[in-house]
This record gives structure tokens, C-alpha cells and sequence, in this order.
């Protein structure tokens, strides 16, 4: 059975979404600080952690990123807030999900699936290397590199440039990204536009006018050969 932390300072967030998750099949332990949520994530390890950025003490962010240094756990932003600006940083944060307030514990269930069948099993990668100039995607070896150079890029933005390479010159669509490299039937497309800026600061020579990895107006991203 997976188990759940939830860090949420509302007592009755806290008390009904841990019930809704028990009903769908987890285990949940649930704290109201980060500082709790820390301590018991270094006590007995969780599967995933849900994380709300209004808390007190130290805040959601901050939080994101001490559990961040300390592990590749899945973490998931449950949150009342959404601005864009506080879902990118979230996301730069360490988050691997950010889900709306009120929550649609279905939604929240599949997308907790789909976190723990991404770290439990290594994606089907391609064989061949992909050569775009002077930027090389060794899919095999897990490595990218820019004039020579290893560029280190997290888990989802690797998959996310192999699945790019795979498809070069096609474009595709922000839905399809979600389904191809996050496994997520639907969800919030601001995930992808995220990955897609920070994947440009580490591969391109110019982030806010892209060469390699661009915008195609109304359809999604694509990556010139």
C-alpha cells in the first residue's frame, strides 16, 4: 500500500483529503508544518509527498526545496494558489505536480499513480544518440551535451528532450507531452511550458529567442534537426 505525507496546515483539508485518500487505497500520515513534514519524512519515508505553499514557519517553497536536496521522493503541490507565477516556481522549486484547491481526489489519485510508476521504472528510451548541431542526446547513456560539455538536467527534463529528439521536426502538442513523458491523461499544460523554459536556460545559446527547441503558435514545441 503507497504511502502518503501530506503537509497542509488546515485542519479540515487535512482531516477530509486523508480520509478521501484512505478510501482510494493509500496510507496517510499527515502534519501541519513543514518542519513536521520533514522530521517524519526522515522517520519513516513516504512514496509521495503533498505539499501546501501557505504554511506556516517555513513555507511550501522552501520546503519543496529542503526535501528536494534530501531525495528524489515524488512531491506534488496541493494548493489554493493559482497564479502562474507560483506554479513555476513551485516547479523550479523540485515539485513534480501542482494540483488546484479545491481537489478532485479522483484526479489527485491517477496523478499519484503515474509519479510512482515514473520512479519505479526506468522510461523505454532510444537507442540511437540524436546530433542537433553542437547539442548530442545519448539517450542510452543518459547524458547531454552542448559543445562538449555534459549539461545535468533532472529526470522529467531528460525524458522530455529524449521524447523530443525521438519526434524532430514534428511538433508536439503540450497534451501530448503530458501523456507521452508525465503518463497523465490530462492535467495542468503550465507543467510543460515550465520544462520547456527551463530545458532552453540549459541547452540554448539564447533562452528568450530559442533555436533548437521552439514554439510553434497554437499547436506545441518541437525541436529542429
Amino acid at each position: 500500500m503507497a504511502a502518503v505525507l501530506m503537509i497542509e496546515d488546515d485542519d479540515r483539508i487535512r482531516a477530509s483529503l486523508g480520509l478521501a485518500l484512505e478510501d482510494e487505497g493509500y496510507t496517510v500520515r499527515a502534519v501541519a508544518t513543514a518542519e513536521e513534514g520533514m522530521a517524519e519524512q526522515r522517520r519513516e519515508p513516504a512514496d509521495t509527498i503533498l505539499v501546501d505553499l501557505m504554511l506556516p514557519g517555513i513555507d511550501g517553497f522552501e520546503c519543496i526545496r529542503l526535501l528536494r536536496r534530501e531525495g528524489e521522493v515524488p512531491i506534488i503541490v496541493v494548493s489554493a494558489r493559482d497564479d502562474t507565477h507560483d506554479v513555476v516556481a513551485a516547479l523550479e522549486a523540485g515539485a513534480d505536480d501542482y494540483v488546484i484547491k479545491p481537489v478532485a481526489v479522483k484526479e489527485l489519485s491517477a496523478r499519484l499513480r503515474a509519479l510512482r510508476r515514473r520512479a519505479r521504472s526506468a522510461p523505454a528510451l532510444p537507442t540511437q544518440a540524436y546530433l542537433f548541431g553542437d547539442l548530442e542526446i545519448r539517450p542510452q547513456a543518459g547524458e547531454v551535451l552542448v559543445r562538449g560539455e555534459q549539461v545535468s538536467l533532472t529526470r522529467t527534463e531528460f525524458r522530455l528532450l529524449c521524447e523530443l529528439a525521438e519526434h524532430a521536426g514534428l511538433v508536439l502538442s503540450r497534451q501530448q507531452l503530458l501523456e507521452r513523458v508525465w503518463e497523465y491523461d490530462y492535467g495542468d499544460e503550465r507543467l510543460v511550458d515550465v520544462h520547456v523554459g527551463r530545458l532552453r536556460q540549459k541547452i540554448e545559446d539564447n533562452p528568450a529567442g530559442p533555436q533548437r527547441l521552439v514554439t510553434v503558435r497554437g499547436l506545441g514545441y518541437k525541436l529542429h534537426r
